[in-house]
């Protein structure tokens, strides 16, 4: 589109007719946007037309989670206290998106304030996983991951507090990529004090990029990524390169299938282990399976998560809207949660902060599972039994908060499908502030086993 060979108003129509095509049956997008879609799209085109520079996402189509402000367009967090809400200003990634030259399409369909690792809310049909729409996509960013397997565009933003964006890019074979904790700015989303449920996670809340490719994904954080003062957790730009890609080689990786703990699918753990020997044999990495076990976080990451809310807030509205909220959201607002119980979740989260930088002061990389189930039925939160294990519903997406609760960089590369279809993730944690040596290694990964060219069979769509 820079050079002029592809029309930047004809591509968004393309997709927008595919969007109208396709998700009836998806449910990818809760607001499509098309006038203003097609309006900033002739923006690129005049700009193309009059020697400018459209930008380096000029005319690339984009969905934009409904957990992102948007000025101007509904954005409603899944909840139905903000069923009407439009709100006054970008937030900082679709600000510089757009001046990048990108189309936003339209919102992304998510969980009621991210409450939640699978599609649904009270306000929207549930997303379905487009290699299968009868199974889940995963979430909190279904919305995201299942527009672009289906083709709604190549690229789309999420959100992750815990794994929202890795999640659903595992269940949906694409690649998620959330950097260390600062390198993308993120506001007014988790910070405007004004709109309770909106301003929580700020301690654990990333925002990066769904994609087909590490280029994408590198690419779209080429333009997301650097400081910004509204972000008091913003770091200083300058030291990555986000599109150079550098070979690999001597990695020394850290694998834990199961952190000694957690139950995983069988044919999970097959797929991920195959990809493992991936980064062995083809990038001649140095594979090792120290003792990963790691303090039990999973039962006081809830409390990490109260301690970043705005819990008054939060129960005027549960008190106003009461069963029109989702069950689980109401759950967590209505716990008595304790001052204890709030200090204890934070000593916790030193000991797994401390643990990994250990670890990583001895590799370059952590691997594990992202999700230690593939994607299951839609109106289930996650599986009761994992290799023969009764498990809690969240136990299937205990790998990615370690991330999170440390502010490393972490990604989600396809590792393969199981034997009947569904795709499989491979989850990588890097240093703090290596994101460059991170995407180097997916990069790698990808060129020895690519994933791209692997497509879902959507329902009623010729190819």
């Amino acid at each position: 589109m820079r050079a002029g060979e592809l029309s930047p108003v004809e591509v968004t129509d393309a997709v927008l007719a595919r969007i109208e095509a396709v998700d009836p049956h998806l449910h990818a997008f809760c607001t499509v946007v098309p006038e203003q879609a097609r309006a900033q799209a002739r923006r690129v085109a005049d700009d193309v037309a009059a020697g400018r520079d459209p930008g380096p996402l000029a005319g690339v189509p984009m969905g934009i989670k409904d957990l992102i402000s948007t000025q101007g367009i509904r954005t409603t967090s899944g909840s139905p206290a903000y069923r009407d809400f439009v709100p006054d200003e970008d937030d900082i990634v679709v600000e510089r998106a757009v001046a990048a030259g990108a189309v936003v399409l339209g919102k992304t369909n998510a969980s009621e304030f991210g409450f939640g690792p699978v599609g649904q809310n009270p306000l929207f049909p549930t997303t379905r996983n487009p290699w299968n729409t009868g199974l889940t996509p995963g979430g909190s960013s279904a919305g995201s991951a299942a527009a672009v397997a289906a083709g709604l565009g190549p690229l789309a933003l999420g959100s992750d507090g815990g794994g929202s964006i890795r999640i659903p890019a595992a269940l949906c074979g694409l690649f998620g990529f959330k950097a260390s904790m600062g390198r993308v700015p993120v506001y007014p989303g988790c910070r405007d004090d004004r709109y309770p449920g909106v301003s929580g996670w700020e301690s654990i809340e990333h925002i990066g990029p769904l994609s087909r490719t590490v280029a994408d994904a590198a690419l779209a954080l080429s333009v997301l990524a650097g400081p910004d003062p509204r972000d008091r957790h913003s770091v200083p730009g300058g030291d990555v390169d986000w599109t150079r890609r550098r070979p690999v080689s001597e990695l020394r990786v850290a694998y834990s299938p199961d952190l000694g703990r957690i139950a995983v699918d069988p044919e999970v753990r097959r797929v991920t282990d195959a990809a493992v020997s991936v980064l062995e044999r083809d990038l001649g990495a140095k594979v090792e399976q120290p003792d990963l076990r790691l303090p039990h976080f999973e039962d006081t990451f809830g409390a990490i998560i109260a301690a970043d809310t705005d819990l008054t807030g939060l129960r005027a509205l549960a008190d106003r809207y009461g069963d029109e909220m989702s069950p689980r959201l109401l759950e967590f607002v209505r716990t008595p949660w304790t001052a204890e119980q709030l200090t204890d979740a934070n000593i916790m989260r030193k000991r797994v902060v401390n643990r990994l930088a250990r670890l990583l002061a001895d590799y370059d990389l952590i691997v594990t599972p992202t999700t230690s189930s593939a994607a299951f039925p839609v109106g289930f939160h996650g599986p009761e039994v994992i290799d023969g294990r009764m498990v809690g519903a969240d136990h299937w997406t205990s790998f990615t908060p370690l991330a999170n609760l440390a502010g490393l960089p972490a990604a989600n590369v396809p590792a393969g499908w199981t034997a009947d279809g569904r795709p499989v993730g491979l989850h990588l944690i890097g240093r703090h502030l290596a994101d460059d040596l991170l995407l180097d290694a997916c990069a790698a990964y990808e060129e020895a086993a690519p994933w791209s060219h692997r497509r879902p069979p959507l329902p009623g769509v010729q190819e």
